[in-house]
């Protein structure tokens, strides 16, 4: 039986029902140890629900989009971590239909044999795991993906699971990205020599804007790659800045219809920032 057929273990207080979804399985966001056995949440588990719940909005309807178009529908979430994304995903939506599969992929196998469990237990049959990096779960996931998820990847395995969803052409991609020290050490190292070239080098002159300068453009680069692959690309605030500070959500949704001149400022900037090594990373999907 689903975790939300089953009644609530517990009477909420009013401050807890409404951080809850209409429907939303107590069971289950006890399993995960978001709510308390008595039916509380602390301060962290607040932050945490009220991030994946917001995010969630944002992909029901790509889901759904997905599933009118085909029939059918798959979702990857990438360093999926405890699958929380996963599990309020299908409970929220796939537990409602007769269609539609979750795969989770970490590469922490102990996170993997704890949600299959979970997964076993709570009667979510189409969820499934795989223990691997986005890079050697490759071979092993379906085809056919409709919306790749990858939140709070991270490093470069936001960069991967962008690779992955050009390769299986999704329908949708949806990221928030977390920390990424790729771009910031290529600044770093070529720091010296831009400083001499350009001005613009001052906006990571010192040690702190370069980790954050970084950050910012490994994102708007990301973008820019999307667009020039056949997304339209939206960035948001996923949270107000007091619930997390690795706060911004990108939301591309495929369109097939590449902007060159995105694909030419992508390359403007490499060679402007001096990131030409840096150009495999953002390469833009083969026509």
């Amino acid at each position: 039986m689903a975790a939300s057929s089953r009644p609530n273990p517990v009477a909420l207080a009013p401050d807890v029902l409404a951080e809850l979804h209409p429907g939303q399985s107590v069971a289950l966001l006890q399993a995960l140890h978001i709510l308390t056995r008595d039916g509380r949440l602390n301060q962290d588990s607040r932050r945490k629900l009220k991030q994946v719940n917001h995010l969630l909005q944002f992909i029901e309807p790509l889901l759904q989009q997905a599933l009118q178009a085909r029939g059918d529908v798959t979702l990857v979430d990438h360093g999926a971590g405890k699958s929380y994304l996963g599990f309020l995903l299908y409970d929220r939506f796939f537990a409602q239909r007769a269609q539609g599969a979750v795969w989770g992929v970490e590469a922490r196998a102990e996170l993997v044999l704890r949600a299959a469990d979970l997964a076993q237990r709570l009667g979510f049959v189409r969820m499934h795991f795989v223990a691997a990096t986005v890079r050697e779960a490759m071979a092993t996931l379906p085809p056919a993906v409709d919306v790749v998820t990858a939140l709070h990847a991270c490093d470069t395995a936001t960069d991967d699971a962008i690779d992955f969803a050009l390769q299986r052409q999704a329908g949708a991609i949806v990221l928030v990205p977390c920390c990424q020290a790729e771009v910031a050490a290529a600044l770093r190292r070529h720091k010296a020599l831009q400083l001499a070239s350009t001005p613009l080098a001052e906006l990571w002159r010192h040690p702190l804007h370069t980790r954050e300068f970084g950050s910012q453009v490994t994102n708007v680069l990301r973008c820019l790659r999307l667009q020039a692959s056949g997304y339209d690309v939206t960035v948001t605030e996923l949270v107000g800045w007091e619930h997390s500070l690795k706060n911004e959500l990108i939301v591309a949704r495929h369109t097939g219809r590449r902007q060159r001149a995105a694909a030419q400022r992508l390359q403007q900037l490499l060679q402007m920032l001096g990131l030409e090594e840096l150009q495999a990373r953002f390469a833009v999907a083969p026509s």
